[in-house]
């Protein structure tokens, strides 16, 4: 099955020289081009028992490219075990209207940002709320922006445990089925967003800048504000365990993995997509090559922009103390924490001990840097 890479490689020459790219998005093309063939360089084991040799092209690591997400995603995990309370956990997503996507992604880092602190300011506001929780929260927000068709669709997913901790230390539980009104969040975001909205400092572009008027540009706010926007709350977790999971297949998703291209022939690429409008039926979708890469590109995030960000209890600012409190209020095991190797996640990924001759069985495996009689860089013996 074709890859992101292929399409890159047959088409990707072709369209750098029809458009031209920011700097970030031409180094990201690049990456995912290069990434596991002999450009990045290579290693090589071998068993000191049998003599079994495996050659490893090297990842170009780029966190929009599709081969690259699996590794880290595990790791990001790992760490995240530790921040882990014996809770019920809620998924919320907040979308923006689809009105707004142009405007965005004219203006990617700052209405990111702004996306960023309306969801935060409005999770905080309202669960210190005493009317409502009363508490100070603890959660983890991650950026998607693309829809399952490839187009921009910028939202928020937002992992929040059900409680937090009062005014004087004590853990409240939200009800089990139950966190925030869906419609008070939903306005609240809403004026959140067009508030630091109205006062960013835009650029605007093609048929975007008509809104470089102020009266074009309030009324066009005037029209947001009447918009009932989506928030959605889904049921909570059954354990912490789940939520791990869960999270995983959010923070270290790229706009389309490879599983879902299905075919690259005469300029055109077929993908798997689902329809969630349509009882989310699996459908197949085919566009041009040149437009499955302008889509693709379209996800890709402005340079260190942090697309992953905790607030409230799990923020950097009195993170252990804070944590260790509410481990103790909620009846979570304390336990010692030991980050997994590199190793160690990889067996968890392939089901192998992957420092083992896959041959002999031996773990007799030394590693070279490149190809010839190069020195052993690492070596792992019985």
């Amino acid at each position: 099955m074709p890859e992101v890479q292929d399409i890159f490689l047959m088409h990707g020459n072709e369209y750098r020289q029809k458009h031209e790219l920011p700097v970030h998005i031409l180094k990201a093309m690049s990456a995912i081009e290069r990434c596991r063939t002999a450009n990045l360089g290579a290693h090589k084991d071998v068993c000191n028992d049998c003599g079994y040799t495996r050659i490893s092209y090297n990842s170009c690591r780029n966190r929009h490219c599709p081969k690259c997400q699996t590794l880290s995603k595990e790791r990001w995990i790992d760490s995240q075990k530790n921040n882990l309370l014996n809770v019920g956990y809620f998924h919320v997503v907040f979308t923006i209207p689809d009105t707004l996507n142009t405007l965005v992604f004219q203006n990617q880092k700052e209405l990111y940002t702004i996306l960023f602190k309306a969801v935060a300011e409005t999770l905080q506001e309202l669960s210190s709320d005493k009317k409502y929780l009363g508490v100070k929260l603890g959660f983890t927000s991650i950026l998607h922006t693309w829809g399952q068709n490839l187009m921009h669709h910028p939202h928020l997913h937002c992992i929040v445990p059900g409680g937090g901790l009062n005014s004087i230390g004590k853990w409240v539980s939200s009800r089990k089925k139950f966190f925030l009104p869906v419609k008070v969040l939903s306005r609240k975001f809403r004026g959140k967003f067009l508030y630091y909205l109205k006062r960013a400092d835009l650029k605007f572009y093609g048929e975007q800048k008509y809104l470089s008027n102020p009266a074009n540009f309030n009324y066009f706010l005037s029209q947001l504000r009447q918009k009932e926007w989506i928030v959605y709350c889904k049921p909570p977790f059954k354990n912490a365990f789940c939520v791990v999971e869960y999270l995983g297949r959010y923070t270290h998703r790229v706009a389309i993995s490879n599983n879902r291209i299905l075919s690259m022939e005469n300029g055109y690429v077929s993908f798997k997509w689902r329809d969630y409008k349509d009882a989310n039926k699996w459908k197949v979708m085919t566009v041009s090559t040149e437009e499955f890469i302008r889509r693709f590109l379209i996800h890709i995030l402005p340079v260190r922009f942090m697309k992953i960000r905790h607030y409230g209890i799990l923020g950097n600012r009195n993170k252990t103390s804070k944590l260790s409190l509410c481990k103790k209020l909620t009846s979570t095991p304390v336990i010692p924490f030991e980050r997994a190797s590199t190793l160690q996640l990889i067996q968890k990924i392939i089901g192998k001990d992957a420092s083992k001759c896959p041959n002999c069985g031996s773990n007799k495996l030394s590693r070279y840097r490149g190809f010839g009689n190069a020195p052993p860089i690492i070596t792992q013996t019985a």
